[in-house]
């Protein structure tokens, strides 16, 4: 598979508004990373799953990112607060807001699209 094609992360069904995210691995600037994929009032999105606070992995269980009310993505370690629909610090200690991956939606499917710097793990 070129890596300039999209790559399948999950079914559409399998991301629920506010709720469990599908974690992938890749590489990110060099190392290898996880992310994550959310759905957020009909929309999905992707991001790092590395706090901007310090540099670790923010779900409090696995795939877990949404507060009680499925409105904001925490850190469980230090509670820095996240806008799920653009990454954007919302409160705590945040330094700056996540980093975003590429994702659309087709048919059902969701697709991560690799860009230069988030590359797949197999080339």
């Amino acid at each position: 598979m070129s890596e300039d094609l999209p790559i399948p992360v999950c079914n559409g069904s399998d991301l629920v508004d506010g709720g469990r995210a599908v974690s992938f691995d890749l590489v990110y600037g060099g190392q290898t990373c996880r992310a994550f994929a959310i759905r957020h009032q009909g929309q999905v999105h992707a991001y790092l799953n590395r706090c901007s606070h310090v540099a670790m992995e923010m779900d409090w269980q696995p795939d877990r990112f949404f507060d009680e009310t499925g409105q904001w993505l925490l850190c469980a370690s230090h509670g820095a607060a996240y806008r799920p629909d653009t990454g954007a610090c919302s409160g705590g200690p945040c330094k700056g807001g996540l980093i975003r991956i590429v994702l659309s939606e087709a048919q059902g499917v969701v697709f991560w699209h690799p860009t230069y710097i988030a590359r797949p793990l197999q080339f």
